[in-house]
């Protein structure tokens, strides 16, 4: 709202300093700082109203350290992420802009599913929540949302840089720097440890006959549920000790923001030689107020936590993150750059598939892991949570500059 209105002083009456809400840079800036201060002041009033409406944690005895003092500490705290969050959006960002809209229908599609999900539990005494096939059916939802909107919306293409046997020369005699197709429909995305780093997903089903690429939309949008739903699950299961899901998705949102600033400059894209999304920088700003919501909301959920964000938080987190990584068209690097979800997600499959192979075969179930999802793991041996937590932020910083290294690995 700011940026039009900033917008329109600055074209009608030349008002001194409008012409900052242009810069991206700028309004990326005021975005994180907004969403800080509004994660870490409002976020206090949030946690004293939590408390009076009596929204605690209910902790079930699993023989873990610290675990019994934690009963009663404030949940659904992901309120305070996801406010932080639109605010500044709303505020700085262009609002007609696909990729804005996408995010914000996916906050708070996510945020309602959660929310509905602590709600039961907290309100309903019900410990199990939203039930779970009703968690998938809302992800399903979403990702066709967001997948038939990314396939079919005029505004989402890219723009492929020609081939230097067929640019153009000037009227010197030379080429111009950057010479690029017009911009056009695509179902290419980013796949590293390939010659050109990308991968079209008509050709999962062109291969049988080129006519089936009117087809295409259905294996993108499968592919795109897919992904939000593993991500938001992913998520939600980091979501066990203080500040792992908060602190690793900070690193990994920002690596994203990276992505989509560099994808939406035509001079860096070029540079870098990676795909070029017209109009996808905006996403800048989103990430910048995520980011500093998600950071304002450590300030809280640090050992000791005061709050903790609930399916609220991890569920509209893991959702959020998926969605940047499509619209960026870097979904295929979320192994690596989401590694901690992944090693999360595995060890609780590993787990439990383990335990009823071997139950079956010789009458009683065993373990790899002391316990999961593989945070309690290391709980279980004895490590303080937030040498845990510290070490997977290490971990997920490693990650992050891997997922970038990629790029340039052909």
């Amino acid at each position: 709202m700011l940026y039009y209105l900033f917008k329109y002083l600055e074209e009608s009456h030349q008002f001194p300093g409008a012409s900052l809400f242009g810069f991206l840079t700028f309004r990326a800036a005021v975005a994180i700082i907004l969403s800080l201060l509004i994660s870490t002041i409002f976020g206090k009033r949030i946690i004293r109203f939590l408390q009076k409406q009596q929204v605690g944690e209910t902790i079930r005895d699993l023989g873990l350290e610290g675990q019994k003092e934690k009963a009663g500490t404030p949940t659904m705290g992901g309120v305070i992420i996801i406010l932080a969050t639109l605010i500044p959006v709303l505020l700085l960002a262009k609002l007609d802009n696909i990729y804005i809209i996408l995010l914000l229908i996916t906050t708070i599609w996510m945020g309602v599913i959660g929310f509905i999900d602590d709600y039961i539990k907290k309100f309903k005494n019900d410990k199990e929540g939203l039930k779970g096939r009703f968690k998938v059916l809302g992800q399903i939802g979403l990702g066709i949302i967001v997948g038939t909107t990314l396939f079919f919306h005029s505004d989402v293409t890219i723009k492929e840089k020609i081939p230097a046997n067929l640019q153009v020369e000037t009227v010197a005699g030379q080429q111009s720097s950057i010479q690029f197709y017009p911009e056009a429909k695509s179902t290419k995305t980013t796949i590293p440890f390939v010659k050109s780093n990308e991968f079209d997903y008509a050709d999962l089903i062109t291969w049988i006959h080129p006519g089936l690429e009117k087809y295409a939309w259905i294996v993108f949008v499968l592919v795109v549920i897919f992904i939000i739903t593993a991500v938001s699950n992913g998520a939600n299961l980091t979501d066990g000790i203080d500040g792992l899901a908060a602190g690793t998705s900070a690193i990994i949102v920002l690596t994203l923001g990276i992505f989509a600033w560099v994808s939406g400059n035509i001079i860096f894209s070029d540079y870098l030689n990676i795909m070029y999304i017209p109009r996808v920088e905006e996403i800048t700003i989103y990430i910048a107020a995520f980011v500093g919501a998600l950071i304002g909301f450590l300030w809280y959920n640090t050992y000791p936590a005061q709050v903790f964000m609930g399916d609220t938080g991890s569920l509209t987190i893991g959702g959020i993150i998926a969605v940047i990584a499509i619209a960026v068209r870097k979904e295929w690097l979320i192994p690596v750059l989401c590694g901690i979800f992944l090693a999360e997600n595995l060890s609780v499959v590993l787990q439990v598939g383990y335990f009823k192979y071997t139950r079956k075969k010789y009458g009683e179930g065993r373990r790899i892991f002391k316990m999961s999802p593989l945070h309690h793991h290391y709980q279980k041996s004895g490590y303080h949570e937030s040498k845990i937590v510290t070490r997977f932020w290490i971990v997920g910083i490693l990650l992050a500059i891997l997922t970038i290294v990629t790029l340039k690995i052909r």
